[in-house]
């Protein structure tokens, strides 16, 4: 064990002071004997919280159904993805069980629930878990990993104290959070509102995308002819870096092309950029390109608009498209099981008004100055919400240095309490 503890405290491990148990393996098929009942699955656990809105059926034998069955006080970790995960089962619902993305931690007696939950989040925070899991692309975090995590143990009246501080600091953090998230819906229907409000003038004509722009589609990524020396490297753009109203150019890849499809495909300044498919919500998501990387390409999931006519102005067409945009786009695009779409057709079809040029640069100017106070504003309500989660580090850390609450020298020791749960062990093995 590594590290000072303050007085009357002890290092442990996971599996000294709590049984786990890996959940259940599931079963598409029915056994014999073999019930259908509920289970959590890794995604119904977040920190501090269980989700059982969205309940998972599987067969349980009678046997499987006491082995995996929750009890209230259980603690329920997730073995995969964001490891160590874990929240406290509140007895919610009635007979649930669970599989085996999660363990369930059964803390023995004089070892709250609540200090297993803080101590596996401060670990988290910490890294101190890290060196138990294993995986490349996912994360995991299995029951001999898990029973082998080191955990500072204090006496169990001031484990109560530690955490009642916890909860009542974390409450509060809970509400500026709870206000920030209300504030940001609010800025989202802020934004709609405006939009809808200077798109929304009966006088305009209309026309289509298709009679005033070149529309087309971008390269298709070809990983058989990206060795080809013929081919030139280019930078080129993806759906995740084109969003709505703003481009993110943190990380734009390269891709290698005919140099000829790369002079064809070679973005201007004032193109207009549409995403053609992903979530329902990407369809037609866009802003307009303003020549920031040099030589940059788009792919074929990035429709481009290139205007023909300059009675047009490009942020007009862009800002129409993410806001009585949106709208159209996801009642015209293609949806399939996982996927939506936008094909060159259809894009060409989309309804554009056309009111004077410099009546559509009046209503850039004013939205381009609510974006801007926007923008302003969900920097300082992100900032809020980065500045909570630090203030909860902080506190798990004050509260597993003993700093956080103050200590009382007639508390009977961890050494004590360690020593019960192993004779109590002994006990039941014997």
């Amino acid at each position: 064990m590594s590290g000072d503890l303050p007085s009357g405290w002890e290092w442990t491990t996971v599996g000294v002071v709590a049984d786990t148990q890996l959940g259940k393996t599931l079963s598409t098929k029915p056994v014999d004997g073999g019930r259908l009942k509920p289970y959590l699955r890794n995604k119904n656990v977040q920190w501090f919280r269980v989700d059982v809105d969205d309940l998972k059926e599987t067969y349980f034998t009678g046997e499987e159904e006491s082995k995996y069955q929750l009890r209230p006080g259980d603690l329920l970790v997730c073995e995969g993805g964001e490891v160590g995960r874990c929240a406290i089962w509140q007895h919610q619902k009635e007979d649930l069980h669970f599989q085996n993305a999660l363990h369930r931690v059964r803390p023995q007696e004089g070892v709250l629930s609540e200090w297993l939950q803080f101590s596996l989040r401060w670990a988290a925070d910490t890294g101190r878990l890290v060196p138990h899991t294993s995986g490349v692309t996912i994360s995991h975090l299995v029951q001999r990993a898990l029973r082998k995590v080191e955990i500072p143990l204090p006496p169990t009246d001031e484990q109560e104290r530690i955490v009642s501080a916890i909860e009542e600091h974390f409450s509060r953090l809970d509400a500026v959070e709870s206000a920030v998230d209300a504030a940001q819906q609010k800025l989202v229907a802020f934004r709609r509102s405006s939009f809808d409000q200077l798109f929304d003038e009966p006088d305009w004509t209309w026309t289509t995308l298709g009679e005033i722009a070149e529309v087309k589609g971008g390269v298709t990524k070809d990983s058989k002819s990206q060795g080809n020396p013929a081919y030139i490297e280019v930078p080129y753009l993806r759906v995740a870096n084109v969003q709505r109203g703003y481009l993110n150019l943190d990380e734009v890849t390269t891709i290698r092309v005919n140099p000829e499809k790369a002079a064809r495909l070679k973005l201007q300044s004032g193109d207009i950029l549409f995403n053609e498919g992903g979530d329902r919500d990407k369809l037609g998501r866009g802003w307009v390109w303003e020549g920031q990387i040099e030589d940059c390409i788009h792919q074929n999931h990035v429709l481009r608009a290139r205007l023909t006519s300059e009675a047009f102005d490009p942020y007009f067409v862009s800002m129409h498209g993410n806001s009585w945009g949106q709208r159209w786009f996801e009642a015209h695009g293609k949806q399939t099981t996982n996927l939506a779409s936008l094909n060159l057709t259809t894009l060409k079809s989309f309804p554009v008004p056309a009111p004077p040029l410099d009546e559509q640069r009046e209503v850039v100017a004013r939205l381009k100055e609510i974006m801007d106070l926007e923008g302003r504003l969900r920097k300082e309500l992100d900032q809020a919400k980065r500045h909570s989660g630090s203030l909860r580090r902080s506190i798990l850390a004050d509260a597993f240095s003993g700093r956080l609450v103050p200590q009382d020298p007639n508390d009977e020791p961890a050494a004590s309490l360690l020593d019960r749960i192993s004779e109590a062990r002994l006990a039941c093995s014997a």
